[in-house]
């Protein structure tokens, strides 16, 4: 069985973007290990380059945060790949998400037959795009 496990962004506040996603997902930021911080500082790295947030369920992937150059962002809709969440209550979700420190790029609705789509284009502390989505 083949699974999905960690996604990771190139960002410039590693631990930041860990408490934002955290939030914004319902999960925990994870302890990097002393050992793997001792191990990077040897190696000539920034151990607190790094943070990680984690399901609290075990279940989702781990995200992985790096302190390192990235492109410029770019509107989410040209984007290849960004995150969808889905929420029960999507404009409370998305107004705690700005408390945190994310942006609303954009409402968007789809009539498709007799089903409404609704989502908010967003984009997290560092430009990076996203989808908040009602659930259904």
């Amino acid at each position: 069985m083949v699974r999905l496990t960690e996604i990771s962004f190139a960002c410039e506040d590693p631990k930041r973007l860990a408490a934002f996603w955290a939030a914004a997902l319902d999960y925990e930021v994870v302890d990097i290990p002393p050992k793997l911080q001792a191990d990077m500082a040897e190696a000539g790295l920034d151990p607190d380059g790094i943070a990680a947030a984690a399901d609290k369920e075990q279940k989702g992937p781990k995200l992985f945060f790096e302190r390192k150059p990235k492109r410029p962002p770019v509107q989410n809709t040209s984007i290849p790949i960004h995150i969808d969440i889905e929420s029960p209550d999507r404009r409370a979700h998305v107004a705690r998400l700005v408390a945190l420190g994310g942006t609303v790029i954009e409402e968007k609705e789809l009539q498709v037959g007799d089903r409404l789509f609704e989502w908010t284009i967003m984009q997290d502390p560092e430009g990076n795009g996203f989808c908040v989505e009602q659930l259904a």
